[in-house]
């Protein structure tokens, strides 16, 4: 009986964390502009057990979902950019419906199965999600100087156009907003102050994030209550970031996340490709 009741008390205390973390996706997003999915597949694979294509798709929701309502009070601030939302994003979304409709159904269930090695299908997308948010910290914790504005050259455009392809195709295979690679193309091709930049990413994300769910939301089973519930707890957290992103710089609290999903990228990497393969061996 008192091992019932421990092993329930563990599976509330998973899910209150999960839900708890929801608030913060939000909070990160409403600060720097993205970050959400970074967290999000994290918390759906390893706190509430669903395999990696299932996380992947549902983080797409509640980043998109998250995204939208955020961008919604930038539009009217007049914040986005929506000339250059559409330059990055039509790409982009090229990418996200090439991953989701071409290249994720048609993955094999094994990608490595030789040498002793083995490599599933999910393994292998948490695999690149890491690599992913490796990528991603090193780019939070490096301090970058600030450009004080950049002509909107044409070779600019075509740069960012190339980068609103890879950052679909990323979004589309592991349900990663890329809003980490996004703010600093606005800023750095385009000259876009920070925070004009940290809108006009949300409503890239958001665009990419629906539009990549609603494209294959057939291929996995979910449950529409737990989404809204973490949505609008993700809702309600990007507020509180909006808000305090009006008082503080999100710029110098990105070192700290950057941390922060260096430690989630390695954890994944060890858990993931060592510890399964001893465990398989």
């Amino acid at each position: 009986m008192k091992k019932l009741k421990s092993i329930f008390a563990e599976i509330i205390s998973m899910e209150l964390l999960g839900y708890f973390s929801a608030v913060v996706i939000g909070l990160v997003m409403g600060l720097i502009g993205g970050g959400g999915s970074i967290l999000s597949v994290p918390v759906f694979v390893y706190v509430f057990g669903f395999d990696p294509v299932t996380a992947t798709t549902l983080s797409l929701f509640v980043v998109g979902v998250t995204s939208l309502v955020g961008s919604a009070g930038f539009v009217k601030e007049k914040m986005i950019d929506f000339q250059t939302a559409l330059i990055f994003g039509i790409p982009s979304v090229l990418g996200v419906l090439f991953s989701r409709r071409l290249v994720l159904p048609h993955l094999p269930e094994y990608i490595i199965s030789r040498w002793g090695i083995t490599m599933t299908r999910d393994m292998f997308l948490l695999f690149l999600f890491a690599i992913l948010m490796l990528i991603a910290s090193a780019k939070m914790i490096r301090k970058t100087e600030r450009p004080s504005g950049r002509k909107q050259t044409e070779n600019n455009y075509t740069i960012l156009i190339s980068q609103g392809l890879l950052v679909g195709i990323i979004t589309g295979l592991i349900g990663a907003g890329g809003g980490f690679l996004i703010v600093p193309a606005l800023v750095m091709l385009i000259g876009l102050p920070m925070k004009r930049a940290v809108a006009t990413s949300l409503f890239i994300i958001a665009l990419n994030s629906i539009l990549g769910f609603l494209s294959t939301m057939k291929m996995v089973a979910h449950d529409w209550t737990f989404l809204i519930v973490f949505s609008s707890l993700s809702v309600a957290g990007i507020f509180i970031g909006i808000v305090l992103a009006k008082k503080m710089d999100g710029r110098k609290l990105k070192p700290l996340f950057g941390w922060v999903v260096l430690f989630m990228g390695l954890f994944i990497i060890i858990k993931e490709i060592f510890i399964k393969q001893q465990i398989a061996i």
